[in-house]
């Protein structure tokens, strides 16, 4: 696994999130047939909360980015795992375990329950799977998915 790094998100950060993200989902949005140039992009724009955000490099290059937005919980604390995108040159080489093992931690220190949506067929319900993610619900387009708090 390569060396990687997290820090905090800024505004400066947005295009180049914008523009992975369209690379990334690419693939999954036209299988869906959902894929549109610019929406894939806006809708990321539309959503971008920097102090929710971070931006992951390798060897100090820009490589990704995740985001852990909290959310209202019914019975503790509770937060939406969302925008976690990485270069496709650097899938499977563990970098994106790395990163969700570490926000994983954070959560289960504060007894956080995780949710995120995955698109139907994407590869990386895998990745959440294998980090004990359980499918909540799912329609013709997302898979929703939790991990109860630790």
């Amino acid at each position: 696994m390569a060396d990687w790094d997290i820090r905090p998100a800024t505004t400066a950060d947005i295009e180049p999130v914008a523009e992975l993200r369209a690379v990334v989902m690419r693939a999954d949005l036209e299988r869906l047939g959902r894929y549109d140039e610019h929406r894939v992009r806006q809708r990321f724009r539309d959503a971008f909360e920097a102090a929710h955000t971070w931006v992951i490099e390798v060897g100090g290059e820009f490589a990704g980015c995740v985001a852990l937005r909290p959310a209202a919980g019914a019975h503790g604390p509770a937060h939406w795992l969302e925008h976690f995108y990485l270069d496709p040159r650097l899938q499977g080489t563990g970098i994106g375990s790395g990163v969700l093992r570490e926000l994983l931690e954070r959560c289960d220190s504060e007894g956080a329950l995780v949710r995120l949506n995955v698109l139907t067929g994407s590869p990386a319900r895998r990745l959440y799977e294998r980090h004990g993610f359980r499918v909540e619900s799912e329609d013709a387009v997302d898979v929703f998915m939790v991990r109860e708090r630790a």
